[in-house]
């Protein structure tokens, strides 16, 4: 007998339609899928917003429907398990949802009740029983040097085990930097010679989420694109869903009107800091960084470190332990604000500057304009 498909496990466990859908639904937002263009360009009266989530809720609940639950092995390498702390907080969709509704976990050193020798028995029947069609999870950072002695499990190094499992894998998502990018380990002297998962797995298709650790709707959101679709989603040129890291965190920043007032602070604990003033003299890293933690944040949407008063350290970024240090006065290669948009802000008296920001946009376009006449 063939394997349930999820809609068949959840009817099972006395889930409705409807639920079922608003579920589906949820799974859009977590997707950022877009089945039409922005209803402001097609035309389209706002009031059909609700219409047309709907039918992407339905069209999801279709493909689930026939779907089976798909199997996931996670491994940890040169981590702190951060990225498996994170994931347990993730709310669009939760790891409960994914655990119990749409995917199988059959491996993780960190959730798993079994241990030991069990344990092992475990990834390994996983391995034969789903090859070809399970999620490789890794976590962590993956040791080279000295043939990969920095990281040993049950006597065998992370290099050894990563490729024995990505050899049935039919895709492997990077979780947080250290998986994706080498993270801390690869901080400079990296005497360990620690890598990313995609240096070394070139056969296969690699998605990284990064971050430190990263966002865990970014990684429950990739897991079920794949379990929707069958496959990874669309990437930047490091891998990253440009669902998650299309745009810099200053693109969405609530500090920005501040950076466009010329309003910034000098020190952690000045007035300008107390004000809520823009952090990029303090070595924030937001114009550099792309990441979606202005708009999903942490903790149901709670708050994200630029918004509790901290800098963007760029954990999102390749070599961000060393790109330019912690807390250097505009180590951004950002050119700051003129004293002309500064100016502008105020006589604008607009909230927080958004007045500033638009006017300095159509300053950008008007002086556009004036080169184009004079070319």
């Amino acid at each position: 007998m063939p394997e349930e498909t999820i809609g068949q496990h959840l009817k099972k466990q006395g889930i409705s339609r409807r639920d079922f859908v608003k579920m589906c639904g949820v799974l859009v937002g977590a997707m950022g899928m877009k089945f039409a263009p922005p209803l402001e360009e097609s035309g389209l009266p706002a009031q059909l917003n609700n219409v047309r989530d709907s039918a992407s809720a339905n069209l999801i609940a279709n493909a689930l429907e026939t779907k089976q639950r798909v199997p996931v092995i996670w491994l940890e390498f040169s981590d702190c398990a951060g990225c498996s702390e994170a994931i347990t907080r993730s709310q669009s969709p939760t790891l409960v949802d994914l655990v119990l509704n749409t995917i199988t976990i059959e491996y993780h050193e960190t959730l798993s009740a079994a241990a030991g020798f069990q344990a092992e028995k475990a990834k390994e029947d996983a391995m034969k029983k789903y090859a070809g069609k399970y999620i490789l999870v890794v976590e962590g950072s993956i040791p080279v040097a000295n043939d990969g002695v920095y990281c040993t499990i049950g006597g065998r190094t992370a290099l050894d085990l990563l490729k024995e499992t990505a050899k049935g894998a039919a895709a492997i998502i990077s979780t947080g930097n250290c998986a994706s990018f080498g993270g801390l380990p690869r901080a400079n002297p990296n005497p360990t010679d620690a890598k990313g998962v995609w240096e070394l797995i070139t056969d296969k298709p690699v998605v990284n989420i990064p971050g430190c650790p990263a966002i865990p709707e970014a990684t429950t959101g990739t897991i079920a694109h794949f379990v929707v679709f069958g496959g990874l989603p669309e990437l930047d040129n490091l891998h990253r869903p440009k669902t998650f890291y299309a745009q810099t965190i200053h693109d969405r920043c609530l500090r920005r009107p501040f950076y466009e007032a010329g309003k910034f602070a000098e020190s952690f604990d000045d007035e300008g800091a107390k004000k809520g003033y823009c952090l990029y003299k303090l070595g924030c890293k937001g114009p550099t960084t792309y990441s979606s933690c202005a708009t999903i944040k942490w903790d149901q949407g709670l708050s994200f470190p630029i918004q509790s008063g901290h800098p963007c350290l760029g954990c999102t970024e390749p070599n961000f332990w060393d790109g330019g240090g912690f807390y250097q006065g505009q180590s951004a290669p950002l050119a700051p604000p003129t004293v002309t948009m500064a100016g502008a802000a105020v006589a604008a008296g607009a909230v927080l500057g958004v007045g500033a920001a638009l006017a300095n946009q159509v300053q950008k376009k008007g002086a556009h304009a004036e080169e184009k006449k004079e070319g």
